[in-house]
């Protein structure tokens, strides 16, 4: 008798790997960044303050809320209580029916009531210059502390919302899981002269361009260097 034939076992299917966007090149992100800056030299944050204090109070009422907003909840409320020893007079009940319109606002009531306190017993009631004084304030983290250290004194912190998140990511100029990932790969990749302004520029374009749902490609100051697959097209006008 012949011997039996024996199927051949297939080598297991090799994993597809995803694909790995390819890195920015330093002059690309120089590119990227001189064309924000040619298109608005002077970008401005969109919460209104009247000084330090209340630079400090917005940032932290605008956790998970829309800086319009903030605004038109904190429009009344500084023209009674713009310096610490007002907003503790004030006290924490009448603060909450003027921040009542922004979303979690008893605690963000609570938070400002006592960061208050703090900076009048620590601070001498001024917004202290550093990251680490910064975040010990209640409801003060880093991306707060970073926001006050660039428009309070010009430092070129990078502080990532929702919008530098998603605009790092999807067009992979600054990939990373989290926040302070993508914020140490800023630092890494962006040159030290656009750093000042670098987080606002990304900010508006994540807001008004590269928004979450259906981003504007077309209308995109960058989207030749950008590595997003997806990219929406708009149909042909007739």
């Amino acid at each position: 008798m012949g011997k039996k034939a024996t199927a051949k076992k297939r080598a297991p299917a090799k994993a597809k790997k995803s694909a790995v966007p390819k890195r920015w090149s330093e002059r690309e992100v120089v590119e990227a960044f001189s064309r924000f800056e040619k298109a608005n030299p002077r970008p401005k944050g969109e919460l209104v303050a009247v000084n330090n204090y209340t630079l400090l109070v917005a940032v932290v009422l605008s956790a998970q809320a829309t800086d319009a907003g903030v605004n038109k909840a904190t429009k009344a409320l500084f023209q009674v209580a713009d310096t610490p020893e007002k907003m503790i007079a004030l006290g924490e009940e009448r603060l909450r029916d003027y921040i009542k319109t922004i979303g979690l606002y008893k605690g963000k009531a609570k938070n400002v009531i006592a960061l208050s306190n703090m900076l009048i017993e620590k601070h001498n009631s001024q917004v202290p210059r550093t990251r680490e004084e910064l975040q010990e304030l209640p409801g003060a983290g880093r991306k707060t502390a970073n926001v006050v250290l660039n428009i309070a004194f010009g430092e070129p912190t990078l502080a990532v919302d929702t919008h530098v998140f998603r605009v790092s990511n999807r067009t992979g100029l600054a990939p990373g899981k989290s926040p302070l990932e993508v914020e140490l790969e800023l630092d890494r990749v962006i040159p030290p002269r656009f750093k000042t302004h670098a987080h606002h520029w990304l900010i508006l374009h994540g807001r008004y361009i590269c928004v979450a749902r259906a981003p504007r490609c077309p209308d995109c100051l960058i989207n030749d260097l950008c590595r997003y697959p997806d990219k929406t097209v708009y149909p042909p006008a007739r």
